[in-house]
């Protein structure tokens, strides 16, 4: 089995995994990281949600072999130093998460979109997060959370 070396919340792994594995599945079962959450599988629902060198990207769709020295954050490591990202601030303040399964993508979908946006309009977050799905469906919550963590200081 091939070995690769991945860099995941600022720790690097060596890990054996057939090259088409996907990434969500090395997240889970291979480094124990389960906040990423397998939703659909097609990268349609956003549940499966990390960051590649900071951008949002679906793990399900990802394989192993192709992430080469992109760095890789899981939702376990959006928060530094033990503080809380500005966003899983928002969502808690806001009190997004009712089943909570889908909450891991979307907060890193958020936390993206701020990245490369610090302060978005409606419609920008509107349209950066219509791919995560909720099936709880508290998508105005959501929008409060982007809106406050936009107006935090980090």
């Amino acid at each position: 089995m091939p070995k690769f070396v991945v860099t995941v919340n600022r720790v690097r792994h060596q890990i054996e995994a057939a090259p088409e594995t996907p990434l969500l599945w090395v997240l889970r079962d291979t480094l124990g990281l389960t906040g990423t959450k397998y939703g659909c599988g097609l990268g349609l629902c956003g549940a499966c949600t990390v960051h590649l060198d900071g951008r949002a990207a679906r793990s399900c769709q990802i394989r192993v072999g192709s992430v080469g020295s992109q760095g890789i954050t899981t939702i376990e490591g959006l928060a530094r130093d033990g503080v809380l990202h500005p966003v899983q601030r928002a969502w808690i303040q806001e009190q997004v998460p009712q089943c909570g399964y889908c909450q891991s993508g979307q907060i890193m979908q958020a936390a993206s979109l701020l990245e490369q946006n610090p302060h978005p309009t409606t419609d920008e977050i509107n349209g950066a997060m219509a791919g995560n799905i909720c099936r709880c469906a508290t998508y105005q919550r959501i929008r409060r959370a982007v809106r406050r963590a936009a107006n935090e200081p980090a």
